[in-house]
């Protein structure tokens, strides 16, 4: 049976803090794992938010300046770099489905879900595909200036404009990403302690929908909220209550607590 052939929900953007976004990806792992719908949804952060690769150090993290920033910080269940996510830059996307729906290997996994990125990308007239060599890091840290690697770091020119990362349960697959709407290179590196990497490095290595498009936030959310939905077939739907109230409850037990978020010890388990 085709994905397409399941049940489907879209989550049109929303706006949430951090924490709760990452729970929300648990959540609904959890209800696809259970017979429920699969997932495909689009969010921002608010407030802005760093939210660390699974095995970032603490020590790349400027607290300092995310505190005074009112940045909140979360840790991924994924692995790669730090992103800093705030409401109009970053879009940010998850697709969550049982599995044992999915291929076991984790390049096809990749390529079969990165299918409605590329769709969106193509939407607003931007040629992108997965790069195809490895580029050295510049600050290992970032995510968007780590070593780019051809299975999941999507380009246009040359250019890295997502970062797409899975985490792998027994029961489902998460796959969420950001896709670079607009970049505010100061701020994104500010939030890392000692980046030794100028503001020029960050934009030569990394570009956005609005530089290779021109479109508006609107239009390029709607290209990323479209492409989703065909890709899925997918019925425009919403969170339960259930959902929500155990969303909170995992936000506040596991994404928002230090254990979590500066040791990667889940006080859940």
């Amino acid at each position: 049976m085709a994905l397409s052939d399941r049940e489907w929900r879209l989550i049109r953007e929303e706006s949430r803090r951090g924490p709760l976004n990452m729970a929300l990806d648990e959540i609904a792992a959890e209800t696809a794992a259970e017979g429920g719908p699969r997932t495909v949804r689009v969010y921002q952060w608010r407030p802005s938010t760093l939210s660390l690769g699974y095995r970032q150090a603490p020590e790349s993290v400027a607290w300092d300046y995310c505190d005074r920033e009112e940045i909140t910080v979360t840790r991924r269940p994924t692995g790669g770099g730090g992103i800093y996510h705030d409401r109009y830059g970053d879009i940010s996307y998850s697709i969550i489905a049982p599995a044992d729906e999915l291929p076991g290997d984790l390049m096809e996994t990749y390529e079969l879900l990165c299918e409605p990125v590329f769709d969106a990308l193509e939407r607003l007239g931007i040629d992108a595909q997965f790069t195809d060599e490895k580029m050295p890091a510049i600050h290992q840290p970032a995510c968007y200036l780590r070593e780019l690697h051809p299975a999941h770091d999507i380009v246009a020119e040359g250019r890295k404009i997502s970062g797409n990362a899975q985490y792998r349960r027994k029961d489902a697959v998460i796959q969420h990403g950001s896709l670079k709407f607009d970049l505010d290179a100061e701020r994104h590196l500010s939030v890392f302690s000692n980046p030794d990497t100028e503001p020029e490095e960050f934009r030569e290595r990394v570009t956005t929908m609005a530089e290779q498009a021109g479109a508006d936030r609107a239009e390029a959310v709607g290209a990323v909220e479209a492409a989703l939905r065909e890709w899925a077939d997918a019925e425009e739907g919403s969170w339960t209550d259930d959902e929500l109230a155990r969303a909170d409850e995992r936000a506040e037990a596991k994404f928002e607590r230090e254990a979590w978020v500066r040791d990667r010890e889940d006080p859940t388990e």
